[in-house]
């Protein structure tokens, strides 16, 4: 296969940049192989970054209890520790075989690699949108799907629809950082966690129920959004620096079930070297399954050195399945 001197071959290439797959690459740094994380969201952390921020886990060892995006930061503090290529909002649509070497394409481009690693958890995720008209042509400026840095909204009048954890967590984060905090939600009662709601309603955030958005005013960027009351059809209307939108995420593995991967009930089949059918291509986390398989972020962990290590033996047969202990390793 022929290739022109800027297209790199990078020897594994991770496909989703959830906790799996960010565990995945710092594994691969381990092993001194060069690495590459495609995710299709504009942020690292799957699941845990886009749906529950602020939400406990408890059932990762070494941490009686740990807020899941302090989890996802300290996965990319450690994955850090090496030069790992990160392409985000970059969706892949294809992986196919070419003599000894992967082209994986992706809706942006054509990467290679010479192993792949699944990671997808439940597969790529898309924001349910703002359904207004004109609400599209606001989106590069202040309607926000994704939060990655709280701070931007320092000062501002931030108004957030949704009622489920999401919207409630980021209500909440945004409270001592904004100047001041609406949310809205369509129903009177919030689907969040009970103890979430009951520290929202002892905040300082504005709560509007049961109100849904019905207009969205500005020229170049959202100035102010108009509010239907759900049962009276009031309308009222709330001076906006931003808007934080959270409807809740549509998951599909989509075309990953074109690759010839072998699936059971929606997970991809493995082998306890996490091997898939198609030599070459491993995967970890969620989206695998074999007898006996737990779905747990602590057992996507263990399935990922597990990948890496088998991946490095597959591409040199002469390398050690079972590596150095990781205190004998130089970092």
């Amino acid at each position: 296969m022929s290739l022109t001197r800027d297209e790199k071959v990078y020897e594994i290439t991770v496909i989703g940049g959830g906790p799996a797959g960010l565990f995945t690459a710092f594994y691969a740094g381990m092993r001194q192989s060069s690495c590459k994380i495609i995710e299709s969201m504009p942020q690292l952390g799957g699941q845990l970054s886009a749906l529950y921020p602020e939400k406990f886990i408890y059932d990762v060892a070494g941490f009686p209890k740990i807020r899941a995006q302090e989890l996802i930061d300290r996965l990319k503090e450690q994955v850090a520790h090496f030069e790992t290529e990160i392409c985000l909002e970059e969706k892949v649509m294809n992986v196919v075989k070419k003599e000894d070497i992967f082209e994986i394409t992706t809706d942006k481009g054509v990467h290679y690699s010479r192993t792949a690693i699944i990671t997808a958890g439940v597969g790529a995720f898309e924001p349910r949108r703002l359904e207004l008209a004109d609400a599209e042509k606001y989106e590069k400026a202040n309607l926000h799907y994704f939060v990655d840095d709280l701070n931007k909204f320092a000062g501002q009048k931030v108004v957030v629809f949704g009622g489920g954890d999401s919207a409630v967590d980021w209500a909440l984060m945004l409270e001592p950082i904004a100047e001041k905090v609406t949310i809205v939600h369509r129903r009177d009662k919030f689907r969040a966690h009970e103890h979430s709601v009951e520290n929202l309603m002892k905040s300082k955030v504005n709560v509007l129920t049961p109100f849904e958005p019905h207009a969205l005013e500005g020229e170049d960027t959202i100035e102010k959004v108009v509010l239907r009351n759900s049962k009276t059809e009031e309308l009222v209307t709330e001076e906006v620096d931003a808007v934080i939108v959270n409807f809740g995420f549509v998951s599909s593995l989509g075309p990953i079930k074109d690759w010839g991967l072998e699936f059971e009930k929606g997970s991809i089949v493995v082998n306890s070297k996490m091997e898939t059918n198609i030599p070459g291509i491993y995967a970890a986390g969620d989206v695998t399954t074999y007898p006996g398989k737990i779905k747990l972020i602590a057992v996507g962990f263990g399935e990922a050195p597990t990948a890496v290590n088998n991946a490095k033996s597959y591409m040199d047969p002469g390398a050690r399945v079972q590596p150095a202990h990781s205190s004998s390793m130089k970092m």
